[in-house]
């Protein structure tokens, strides 16, 4: 384990210097987005949190030292940091997907659901950030409060993709009886976002899926010769008739978004599909919603 760098160390300004275009186009970006929605009542002004002891839970990669309990930590060999009521209620973890089909757009004038997914989690954190609560990227960041906190968010989300096609949701880090979003296009195997939610509701996390999908994705604008190609370039079918395939791929569609709905229900989270082509500010108005009566 190791203490997370100080946001105001010489390596971190300079390494958030090196984003260069990247990262603060992405975060005024977020903030202006987040500017639009009204904020409710969050966090610690819930009824009912207090800063009365919560638990004790196992360290994760990025607790700083002082996080530490060490009386606890002495009675066995592993460390443990000891969590407030409020502390878990107001902790939201955030995976966005960063697998090679995100990367997908379906018209050159639209950008890419990398690209929407990374804004709306973004514009999320700041919200949340705004109403003191504490947030992280699932096996990247632990949650925390603060503006630092924020350019921290940013910086991981503005690092390179994974090699892999589809991604599946990450849950290391997230606070036992905290919330969590997940942003994908959930398109991979759905054994990999069961088993994300399952050890999500074992923790007694709650929280949201928020389905990313490009039009051409949803409506199938498909004809004639057509090769269809994983962004990845594992996955490859060539056909002449694409417009054949249009109902079947449609019904196929709705099946999972069906079935992805169904996921969340049996674990108490909430499911909503959103489209590259529609404005963001809906997703994240329902996001902001959802999370608010999630818990």
């Amino acid at each position: 384990m190791t203490a997370a760098p100080d946001p105001r160390s010489p390596d971190l300004r300079t390494r958030a210097e090196a984003l260069g275009q990247t990262l603060p186009p992405l975060l005024a970006e977020a903030e202006m987005l987040a500017s639009t929605v009204m904020m409710g009542e969050h966090g610690r002004r819930r009824a009912g949190l207090g800063d009365e002891f919560w638990q004790y839970r196992p360290a994760h990669a990025g607790d700083s030292a002082r996080m530490i309990d060490w009386r606890r930590s002495a009675r066995s060999d592993a460390h443990f940091v000891r969590e407030r009521e409020w502390q878990a209620a107001q902790s939201v973890t955030i995976w966005v997907d960063p697998a090679k089909s995100m990367a997908f757009s379906g018209d050159k004038s639209r950008a890419p659901k990398s690209d929407r997914a990374r804004l709306l989690g973004l514009a999320l954190a700041v919200l949340l950030l705004r109403g003191g609560e504490r947030v992280g990227l699932a096996g990247l960041a632990s949650p925390r409060s603060g503006r630092a906190q924020l350019l921290r968010l940013a910086a991981r989300l503005a690092d390179k993709d994974e090699p892999e096609d589809y991604g599946a949701p990450e849950t290391e880090g997230m606070v036992s009886h905290g919330r969590a979003v997940f942003l994908s296009d959930f398109l991979g195997d759905l054994k990999g976002i069961e088993a994300g939610l399952a050890r999500a509701a074992d923790r007694g996390v709650k929280g949201v899926l928020i389905q990313v999908l490009d039009p051409a994705e949803e409506e199938f604008p498909f004809d004639g010769r057509t090769i269809f190609e994983s962004m990845g370039g594992t996955m490859r079918h060539e056909t002449q008739q694409a417009g054949d395939l249009r109902a079947r791929y449609l019904a196929r569609l709705a099946e999972r978004k069906d079935r992805l709905a169904t996921l969340a229900r049996a674990v108490g989270w909430h499911f909503s599909t959103h489209h590259t082509g529609a404005p963001a500010q809906s997703a994240l108005l329902w996001a902001y919603a959802a999370l608010e009566g999630g818990h």
